[in-house]
């Protein structure tokens, strides 16, 4: 198939005709509430849950990464407020 170049008014008229085309077609269509409850539920079905073990796994993960942070931010601070305080002091 071959190309065409549309020049001038035809170009112009071609990009409006596109335009309406895309207004129309991404216009919002009222959905009742009913209608996206149901497709809320078709979604959660989709989803793959992880297992009690792997739920219970991932969660002492978590923990235990929180209270390595913890400490480590802990150290930080005390070591920054002895260096302050020394700086201070001085």
């Amino acid at each position: 198939m071959a190309k065409t170049k549309l020049l001038g008014e035809e170009r112009e008229k071609h990009l409006k005709e596109q335009k309406k085309l895309a207004k129309k077609k991404n216009k919002k269509q009222k959905r009742s509430p009913a209608r996206f409850f149901k497709d809320v539920w078709g979604e959660v079905k989709k989803v793959t849950w992880p297992t009690r073990k792997d739920l219970f796994k991932t969660t002492f993960a978590v923990i235990v990464f929180i209270i390595i942070f913890a400490v480590i931010v802990g150290l930080m601070d005390w070591g920054f407020g002895s260096l302050f305080k020394t700086f201070l002091l001085s």
